[in-house]
């Protein structure tokens, strides 16, 4: 399996201003922490960033000058809620032996039938809380919500995982529901 790996350089601790100035020149800020590290300050390019979650899938490696390669899975992405910019990742170091408690994102996939007839989808979760070793951890959940009707609802427990995953996430927790107007 090829391991995609995006070159880090340290930052130190910046003003919002300075942040908005690092983004507008391409680049995204973030925090790398870990079991028995100190946690560092980072930044990346934004368009490697992005082309690493097209994929939706593998491995990633964080490259910093004159360091080995570091294995990482996102903690937390944050996004502006309106244009969809993306403005802070939290990555969190895996070790390859090591079960991984994370949040994974699920990504809606189609239009919902219902909302043909006046449905409005609604989301309530937008990520799932599993477990697995780093190896078998997918980057997102993709779910095919294209049949769904008025009325209709998708529980945590719907989700298809991977054997080797284990939900943490209640079961019985309602991801997305399609109601009446």
């Amino acid at each position: 399996m090829k391991t995609n790996c995006i070159q880090a350089v340290e930052r130190l601790y910046q003003k919002p201003s300075e942040l908005r100035d690092l983004r507008k020149s391409g680049r995204l800020p973030g925090v790398l922490f870990g079991k028995n590290i100190s946690t560092q300050m980072f930044h990346i390019p934004v368009t490697s960033f992005q082309k690493w979650m097209r994929q939706g899938h593998g491995p990633l490696q964080l490259q910093f000058t004159n360091q080995e390669p570091v294995s990482v899975v996102i903690e937390e992405l944050q996004q502006n809620p309106i244009t969809m910019e993306l403005l802070h990742v939290d990555f969190q170091i895996v070790q390859g032996n090591e079960i991984l408690r994370t949040k994974l994102p699920v990504k809606l996939i189609g239009v919902p039938a219902g909302t043909k007839l006046g449905g409005i989808l609604q989301t309530q979760n937008t990520f799932v809380e599993v477990e697995a070793l780093p190896k078998y951890l997918p980057n997102s959940i993709e779910i095919d919500i294209s049949d769904m009707e008025i009325g209709q609802f998708l529980l945590m427990k719907d989700i298809p995982l991977p054997p080797e995953v284990v939900m943490i996430s209640g079961e019985n927790e309602q991801l997305v529901s399609l109601v009446k107007p």
